[in-house]
């Protein structure tokens, strides 16, 4: 059954890696090369983003006096190539994406964290309640990042042995989520609002980042654009922004942002009274 299932999610990841929540047609984003006009930042739809998407909408990065362009991307990893490639300046990521990164030929800097959480989420179906009970079950993650070494922790936690617990990779957030939503994944890791959405539909949490005290979410630029005098002063000037609109968020509350946070995450505006709520 373990295979089946194994094939199954991975028919799933190819049909709906290709297509947008809304069943359009998903086009990669395009960027030249970097310059010194314009900040290229890569982002998810994910809560730990609304900082940007919110200076962005304000016209707070105008005001600034500087040209910011979010170049959206539905997995870490895709962000990670676009980094690599020179595509973007800075990205949201991870601290365990952020040393795979300068540990494998790109020297990023961390110039911010964010609200980045992660939450151990398992299927409602498979009634499971203890981390033990992961033995023999599927847990979706992405290599080299924060998933991947929360669920080696949640293995060593429950004392289970590595390879008795099946750490698939499935990078595209939302695929992950809809595995979750049809019965083919046992387990994942998901972040806000993604994983509101999977608890609000009754699918369990057995581990989450913020009762473990654990913040790894950052904020990173490439360390030649750090280098380079003139950007660096575009991305203070960013990161001057970055701090107010997550000032204004800390302040107001994520209800009076519902309609951002549906449109840039991809999800209903009812979910946004739910996150952070059991």
């Amino acid at each position: 059954m373990k295979h089946i299932s194994f094939i199954i999610a991975l028919l799933l990841l190819c049909a709906c890696g290709k297509k947008q929540t809304n069943g359009e047609v998903r086009q990669q984003p395009t960027v030249g090369g970097l310059d010194d006009d314009m900040l290229r930042i890569a982002v998810t739809p994910t809560l730990d983003c609304l900082p940007l998407y919110l200076a962005q909408q304000e016209g707070w990065f105008d005001r600034e006096g500087i040209s910011v362009q979010l170049v959206p991307y539905q997995a870490q990893m895709d962000q990670d190539t676009a980094i690599e490639r020179s595509r973007v300046h800075g990205m949201t990521t991870d601290t365990e994406r952020m040393a795979w990164l300068q540990q494998h030929g790109t020297p990023v800097e961390q110039v911010a964290t964010t609200t980045l959480s992660w939450q151990l989420i398992t299927n409602k179906a498979a009634r499971l309640t203890l981390l033990s009970q992961l033995d023999d079950k599927m847990v979706a993650m992405t290599r080299h990042s924060a998933t991947d070494m929360l669920a080696q922790h949640a293995v060593d936690s429950a004392g289970l042995q590595s390879d008795r617990v099946f750490r698939i990779q499935i990078n595209d957030i939302n695929v992950r989520l809809s595995m979750l939503q049809n019965g083919i994944m046992d387990a994942m890791l998901l972040p806000e609002p993604q994983a509101t959405v999977a608890r609000v539909d009754g699918h369990p949490v057995l581990m989450s980042t913020d009762e473990m005290g654990r913040h790894l979410g950052v904020l990173v630029f490439r360390s030649d654009v750090m280098a380079d005098t003139a950007m660096h002063r575009q991305v203070e000037r960013f990161v001057k922004v970055w701090q107010q609109a997550s000032d204004s968020i800390a302040t107001r509350g994520f209800a009076n942002y519902r309609e951002l946070i549906a449109s840039s995450c991809h999800v209903k505006p009812e979910i946004v009274d739910s996150i952070g709520k059991n």
